[in-house]
């Protein structure tokens, strides 16, 4: 299951402007054509975003689902809140709720499945931005608290997680990159550390001459991990760099 947190530049500016955002990914996974040991990968990935501002802070949220020929594998979302603790909003308390659930094959009409154990995060976060705001980045300290999973028998433990959000406007407008880097403490697999980011790399085709009302990027998404996908084996202790081909519609 995919983590994703795309808004990373349009996020941070809404932040700061006021403004709310709300756009729909398609992503096409190559994960299994470059990695033989990813073959039970699904290849395509829909996401959904939401962000919207207050005069207490803002909340965002997003939900990706993935599938395979016959279905909807699995689905996974996370919702964040933050408070404004400094009068220009660049200090912030954060509080962040993730959970999903996936489905695998495990033989011929043989199927599982299984709910993630979920996980709450409190902490701070800080916000920058350069001066015409075309550039931006988000750093994030957290408390990270695993519940216990009686579907799969794990036990609840405590934890930390650091992340970190960028964004970049570029030509114009035209070229966005965004993205953000998670690294944070899980018992269960090997060093205690896993390691997620997911760089993007938009063209946004409304800002061709004639093309204003055409809210469409296209792109791509590399996810490089460490300690976090679970391969054919069931193992997860290995570094990937996967990219996808994807569309993105802002609304």
């Amino acid at each position: 299951m995919k983590k994703r947190i795309s808004l990373a530049f349009f996020l941070l500016m809404a932040t700061w402007f006021g403004m709310s955002a709300q756009n729909v990914q398609l992503h096409y996974d190559l994960g299994h054509s470059l990695y033989h040991d990813l073959t039970p990968r699904g290849s395509v990935t829909t996401t959904v975003e939401m962000f919207k501002p207050d005069k207490w802070g803002s909340t965002f949220m997003f939900t990706d689902i993935d599938y395979k020929n016959d279905g909807v594998m699995g689905a996974y979302w996370e919702i964040a809140r933050e408070f404004n603790v400094s009068h220009n909003k660049q200090f912030a308390a954060h509080i962040e709720y993730n959970g999903g659930v996936g489905t695998g094959e495990v033989a011929a009409n043989q199927y599982y499945g299984a709910r993630y154990q979920h996980a709450v995060l409190l902490g701070g976060a800080w916000n920058w931005h350069n001066a015409d705001f075309s550039t931006t980045f988000s750093l994030q300290a957290m408390y990270k608290y695993y519940f216990k999973n009686s579907h799969t028998g794990a036990r609840p433990f405590n934890g930390f997680q650091t992340t970190a959000v960028w964004g970049v406007q570029l030509a114009g407008g035209k070229l966005t990159c965004s993205g953000f880097a998670d690294l944070w403490y899980d018992p269960t697999v090997k060093g205690k550390l896993i390691f997620l980011s997911e760089p993007q790399f938009w063209f946004n085709m409304n800002k061709l001459k004639g093309w204003n009302d055409i809210n469409l990027s296209v792109g791509t998404e590399i996810e490089v991990s460490h300690n976090f996908v679970w391969n054919e084996k069931g193992e997860n202790d290995k570094f990937y760099a996967i990219p996808t081909l994807a569309l993105k519609w802002t609304f």
